[in-house]
């Protein structure tokens, strides 16, 4: 495993998001998420655990069109726990991440509810 950039803030997670998914790299995406992390995704399923969502994201980085950057909405902080959030512009609602940080102080997801919406839709 590679060393890779690790989240200093709680908003860093969606900027690494978006550059791993974008490089289509599953290993890099699972490695934001603790261990025990819970993700919403696929539609109407969990997804449980950071195995597990390195196995969702080999599958699903094949058939994803790139990610496009999203502003973030003003982070909420209290403690070692944060929720940050992004606007989509499919106008699907609002993506939404529990994130907590860590004993080095950077911030992994813990929950992730991402509001992906099917292209056919």
């Amino acid at each position: 495993m590679t060393e890779r950039e690790k989240a200093l803030k709680p908003e860093d997670l969606t900027r690494l998001f978006v550059e791993r998914a974008n490089a289509k790299d599953a290993e890099g995406l699972a490695l934001l998420y603790e261990e025990d992390a819970v993700m919403a995704y696929p539609p109407g399923k969990q997804t449980v655990g950071r195995a597990a969502i390195q196995r969702l994201w080999e599958e699903a980085l094949q058939h994803m069109p790139p990610f496009e950057p999203e502003p973030p909405l003003p982070t909420l902080i209290s403690g070692d726990l944060a929720l940050t959030s992004t606007p989509p512009g499919d106008g699907a609602g609002a993506r939404a991440q529990v994130v907590r940080r860590q004993p080095d102080g950077s911030w992994l997801r813990v929950l992730d509810q991402p509001e992906f919406v099917s292209p056919s839709s």
